[in-house]
């Protein structure tokens, strides 16, 4: 243990990534022709991609959701963790996007794991709490966007089981939440989300500084 943090230079991204990362082929092709997308920064690294396939593991999930779809990277991760019969919900606004990800889960073999639910994510996630749906999620992960954060947060805390666990993506905002002079509207929203999670006592609480930040909650 230590009460440092180790600093992480590319060398040292690299060499993580020789050690530990088992990307299966069809992901790698993926992400490496999305880092020629203009939006590439939307897509999760694939050392979180591995995270997130690990915590729905030792969740035990078999009932996931996702906020946030973009090209199906993280969403195949989570869902090749899930067992047969396993369901991931998967919320998104972009037909562009998610048929691309289509492409994707098909290719992966978990198409029939994943239940696209196309338009805006806070009413999919209404339509959900309204079904009956609450508290039978194992594990969401939310990565959208970020002036909505906090809503999403909520409406996953009611879907999600207790001892369940929530994982949200770009808190730390590629180093914006401390930079003072940052105060466009995206910013201020995750700094807020941050001071709201800290002070929350519905849940326990981790950040892990992998990637642009991941914040960890486990619903009591």
């Amino acid at each position: 243990m230590s009460r440092t943090h180790t600093p992480i230079t590319d060398e040292l991204a690299d060499y993580i990534r020789q050690v530990t990362l088992r990307e299966p082929e069809v992901l790698r092709r993926q992400r490496e022709a999305t880092d020629l997308h203009p939006q590439a920064s939307m897509q999760t690294a694939p050392e979180q991609g591995q995270f997130l396939h690990l915590l729905a593991r030792l969740a035990g999930a078999t009932k996931t959701l996702e906020v946030g779809v973009f090209m199906g990277y993280s969403s195949t991760w989570v869902a090749l963790a899930l067992p047969a019969g396993g369901k991931i919900i998967a919320c998104d606004q972009s037909e562009e996007y998610t048929r691309q990800a289509r492409r994707i889960w098909r290719e992966s073999g978990v198409e029939d794991k994943i239940d696209l639910r196309l338009g805006p994510a806070l009413a999919t996630l209404d339509s959900l709490i309204a079904e009956g749906h609450g508290g039978s999620f194992d594990f969401a992960f939310i990565d959208a966007d970020k002036l909505n954060y906090e809503d999403y947060y909520e409406r996953a805390l009611v879907l999600v089981r207790s001892g369940g666990l929530i994982v949200i993506d770009n808190v730390l905002w590629r180093g914006a939440v401390i930079d003072a002079s940052q105060i466009d509207a995206d910013t201020e929203a995750i700094r807020a989300f941050n001071r709201k999670l800290h002070a929350d006592q519905r849940g326990s609480l981790s950040l892990v500084p992998l990637g642009d930040g991941l914040t960890l909650a486990c619903k009591l």
